[in-house]
């Protein structure tokens, strides 16, 4: 075969991402923002393509080689903003995060979202290509959720979300959704789906008559909240992180 001039390496925003910057997405945006530099050459294009982060600078600072993925998984309680700062100044994940995390944590992003007042597991890491993986709709993840509901619905019709719904001219793909127990008009409700769009769950209760007074996500993945204690943190055993890495690569 004749020689190439492909260059050796991988695109940046994916070296930073997984070095746990920021997601690659978050990159991206840093590098138009003329954040990100090489030997001091501001980039303008996160398509570049480099070896290592040898030289590599982030608003001026040295970039490290990325450290091996961690995964956390945090009990996140109602009443916290899923971000890292909140303009209103409303209390954020990082806030309960910062005396829950063991102390040679590394920095760490949430894969995905949990509304403000959505409580329950959230996983945390400092791998954004693990994050972006997880994130994906075509990854195929299960996200499960239980959710307590006033009014009247029936198994059947929650069976009737297997083929998915339109909402407002939304689209939500399939959902699996059982009755979970309950007494008389307030009924707990299992539901997993995979694409995991913003108030997905609550927008298509509400849809079916409901109101939810009360929403845990209990899995994502194959992690379980288990009996984790509300503001907890646990770390992801290393071999397990490494099966699932391998398992959204395939």
């Amino acid at each position: 075969m004749p020689p190439t001039d492909r260059p050796q390496g991988e695109r940046i925003a994916k070296l930073l991402a997984r070095a746990g910057v920021a997601s690659r997405r978050e990159v991206e945006r840093m590098i138009a923002d003329g954040r990100v530099a090489i030997a001091g050459k501001v980039l303008d294009t996160p398509a570049t393509i480099i070896p290592n982060l040898k030289g590599v600078t982030v608003d001026g600072k040295p970039v490290g080689q990325a450290d091996q993925a961690r995964v956390f998984a945090f009990h996140k309680p109602s009443g916290l903003i899923t971000a890292e700062r909140d303009p209103k100044g409303r209390p954020t994940i990082y806030t309960a995060l910062r005396n829950a995390l063991p102390k040679n944590a590394p920095r760490v992003m949430p894969v995905g979202r949990l509304d403000m007042n959505t409580e329950g597991l959230l996983l945390l890491t400092n791998d954004g290509e693990l994050k972006r993986a997880l994130e994906l709709p075509s990854s195929n993840v299960p996200r499960t959720y239980r959710a307590r509901a006033f009014g009247e619905v029936s198994q059947a019709r929650l069976d009737e979300l297997i083929e998915g719904v339109e909402i407002d001219g939304i689209r939500y793909g399939r959902i699996e959704a059982d009755l979970d127990g309950g007494k008389g008009r307030n009924q707990w409700i299992l539901l997993t789906l995979t694409e995991g769009k913003n108030r997905e769950v609550r927008r298509v209760l509400e849809h079916l008559g409901l109101q939810v007074s009360r929403l845990l996500r209990v899995g994502y993945g194959p992690f379980n909240l288990g009996d984790l204690p509300r503001g907890a943190v646990v770390e992801i055993p290393q071999a397990q992180v490494e099966r699932l890495r391998k398992g959204l690569t395939r």
